[in-house]
C-alpha cells in the first residue's frame, strides 16, 4: 500500500509549482491540518524549498538534487516499481538488504539503493567497485508469477532496460555482453547480479541488482580495472542526474516487464539479439580443457548463449570462458 508520504509526494509534484490548499491535501489524503505540516517538516529536512502562504497553501519552490527515497518518488510515474524504497548513505550491498527485506516479505517493488556500497559484488562473487554518489547501485525484489527455470530470463531483461535507457534516453550507443555487461566502447559500464529464492515449482522472489557507473571519470576508477570499465560520463562526456537516471530505469523495467508477462520471452530475446555484443561474430571459447573457435548467434530462452561451430552445428552455452576480445578465423 502506499504510504501517506508517497501520495503527498505525488500531489505535490503533479501541482508543479501551483499552491495547493492544505483543504485539498487533507481531504485528498484524509490527514490532519497538523498531519500535512509534520510532513513538511520532513520534507524540508531532505532538503526540499517549500513555500507556504495562509490562505493559498503549499508548494514546492525547489527539490533537492541528492538521491532519496523522497527525491526518487518525487514525480516517479510508475505503478507498483519503487512503491516503498529503502535509501542507505553507506551499505555493505543493496542485495544484501534487499534479501533481509524479502525474506520477511517486503512487497514486489520494493527498491533498496545506496550511495556507497563497501561489498558490492557482481557475478561469481566478483568485487563490484561502487564509489559514494557516483554510480547506481540498487537492488529490486520481484515476486513473478513464473517458474524457477525461468528466472534467468530477469536477468537478461533487466539488460534490455538498460540498453533502452541508454540509447532512447541518453543517446548512446549500448552492447549486452552475455550474460549481464552493459559495454559501451568495449568497456564494462553496468552489470547485473539476479538471485533467486524458489521452492520446486514456485519462486518466492527474486531479487534484482545493479551496479551502474555514471559519474566517475577516469582517474576515479582503480588501477587495476581501468582498461576494462568506463562510466556514462566518460563515453559521453558530460555529467547526469542519478535520481533521473533511476527513475528513467524504474518506469522502463515496470513497462518492459509488464510486456513480458503479457507476451513471453520473444520480445526480450528480440531485443536482446539487436543489443547483443558480437553477435554473428567470431570467437574463441574455452570449455573443460579444450578451446574452439564458435560464433555468436543469439541467445536461447532459458539464457543460454546459441554458438555455431566449424561444422555448423548450434549448441547452448551455459558456462565457458569467451576470449571476447579475440576475432576467430573461421
Amino acid at each position: 500500500m502506499e504510504s501517506t508520504r508517497n501520495k503527498l509526494i505525488h500531489l505535490l509534484s503533479v501541482s508543479n509549482d501551483i499552491f495547493i490548499s492544505g483543504q485539498e491535501i487533507s481531504d485528498k489524503l484524509n490527514i490532519s491540518r497538523s498531519a500535512i505540516w509534520k510532513h513538511m517538516k520532513e520534507l524540508e529536512k531532505d532538503g526540499y524549498i517549500i513555500e507556504a502562504i495562509r490562505n493559498k497553501g503549499y508548494r514546492i519552490v525547489d527539490a533537492p538534487k541528492k538521491v532519496s527515497q523522497n527525491t526518487i518518488q518525487w514525480g516517479l510515474n510508475t505503478e507498483w516499481l519503487g512503491k516503498t524504497i529503502y535509501h542507505k548513505e553507506t551499505t555493505t550491498s543493496t542485495q544484501h538488504i534487499a534479501h533481509q527485506l524479502a525474506q520477511v516479505n517486503s512487497a514486489h517493488g520494493t527498491v533498496v539503493i545506496a550511495d556507497e556500497q563497501t561489498a558490492g559484488k557482481g557475478r561469481l562473487s566478483r568485487q563490484w567497485h561502487s564509489a559514494k554518489q557516483q554510480g547506481i547501485w540498487l537492488s529490486m525484489i520481484i515476486r513473478p508469477n513464473i517458474l524457477p527455470h525461468l528466472a534467468p530470463q530477469l536477468t537478461l531483461l533487466t539488460a534490455t532496460v538498460l540498453a533502452d535507457v541508454l540509447k532512447h534516453e541518453l543517446k548512446l550507443d549500448p552492447k549486452i555482453k552475455w550474460p549481464n555487461d552493459i559495454i559501451m566502447d568495449d568497456k564494462k559500464i553496468a552489470g547485473i547480479l539476479t538471485e533467486m529464492q524458489a521452492e520446486q515449482d514456485q519462486i518466492q522472489y527474486i531479487v534484482i541488482g545493479m551496479g551502474i557507473n555514471v559519474n566517475q571519470q577516469q582517474i576515479d576508477l582503480p588501477a587495476d580495472i581501468q582498461d576494462k570499465a568506463t562510466s556514462i560520463s566518460i563515453v559521453s562526456e558530460k555529467k547526469w542526474d542519478i535520481t533521473n537516471l533511476i527513475q528513467l530505469i524504474l518506469v522502463q523495467f515496470e513497462e518492459t516487464y509488464a510486456a513480458y508477462m503479457r507476451k513471453g520471452f520473444s520480445v526480450i530475446k528480440e531485443k536482446w539479439e539487436r543489443y547483443g555484443y558480437r553477435i554473428g561474430e567470431i570467437t574463441r571459447i574455452k570449455t573443460h580443457k579444450e578451446v574452439n573457435e564458435i560464433k555468436i548467434i543469439g541467445i536461447a530462452e532459458d539464457g543460454a548463449l546459441l554458438a555455431e561451430s566449424l561444422d555448423g552445428k548450434v549448441s547452448k552455452v551455459y558456462s565457458g570462458e569467451i576470449d571476447w576480445f579475440d576475432k576467430g578465423s573461421f
